[in-house]
């Protein structure tokens, strides 16, 4: 059905100007970037909502399609699928810079950690490492993209890191990496490979503070040696793993 069929109080953008954009649904919201259906009884909100549908009726699962997969629904061309995929990113962009709260971000927990990586790994269907480089004060200087593409592997990469933080002065560095459609819990090779980052770190007067394993809504941290259930449910709901043996032992925790 295309919008000008619709009720004037039905339309996207009238609703909108009404009541809010927060008064529309994620297939209205499509709808108003849209803007136009291809014809032949077919509207924005149609595409919208076929749009959803093949994200799993997930706005997190359609933030992590191409623009390649978006041009497949048809009706969406090349400047459609830019344009989705730029409110998205705005939004992503919108909620870290509401994690800073000022200039100096400071990390003093595995939350904040959560909070400040998860809007940029939560919708990869591939592994990603980053490193975050904190002041001895626990204020965030600099934060990189180590790895992307394959599994946490960081061997060949441990003095490139290493070069890294001592370029910025860092005293601790936190690990982040992401486990696409599973689960947080580490690894063997995590395990290993995180004892090693750490014994080399500490050749070099340098903290590993924590390493946090992210997932669907949940996260592992080396630190606490436990999984906690973040979303949904606002609070942090810890879970004791099976194994609570302290995995590897941090000379310093956040």
């Amino acid at each position: 059905m295309k919008i000008a069929d619709l009720m004037p109080e039905e339309r996207p953008r009238e609703k909108a100007l009404q009541k809010g954009t927060a008064a529309l649904s994620a297939v209205e919201l499509l709808a108003i970037l849209i803007r136009t259906g291809p014809g032949q009884g077919r509207g924005a909100v149609d595409i919208g909502r076929e749009l959803l549908q093949r994200a799993g009726g997930s706005v997190t699962a359609l933030a992590g399609m191409s623009l390649e997969q978006l041009q497949q629904v048809p009706g969406i061309g090349p400047g459609k699928a830019v344009t989705i995929r730029a409110a998205l990113e705005l939004g992503k962009r919108l909620f870290l810079e509401g994690t800073e709260g000022g200039k100096e971000l400071l990390i003093n927990s595995p939350e904040a950690v959560f909070f400040r990586m998860y809007p940029r790994l939560k919708a990869l269907d591939h592994e990603e490492c980053w490193a975050l480089f904190l002041t001895k004060s626990r204020l965030l200087i600099g934060e990189e993209c180590l790895s992307s593409g394959g599994r946490f592997r960081l061997e060949m990469d441990i003095p490139i890191l290493i070069r890294r933080a001592l370029d910025r002065k860092a005293a601790s560095i936190i690990l982040v990496h992401n486990h696409p459609g599973g689960s947080p819990d580490p690894s063997q090779a995590d395990i290993d490979m995180t004892h090693r980052i750490q014994q080399a770190f500490h050749l070099m007067d340098l903290v590993l503070l924590d390493h946090l394993i992210l997932a669907e809504g949940c996260f592992y941290s080396f630190d606490a040696d436990r999984r906690f259930q973040m979303l949904p449910g606002g609070g942090a709901e810890e879970e004791n793993l099976i194994n609570s043996k302290q995995l590897v032992t941090f000379t310093s925790n956040i």
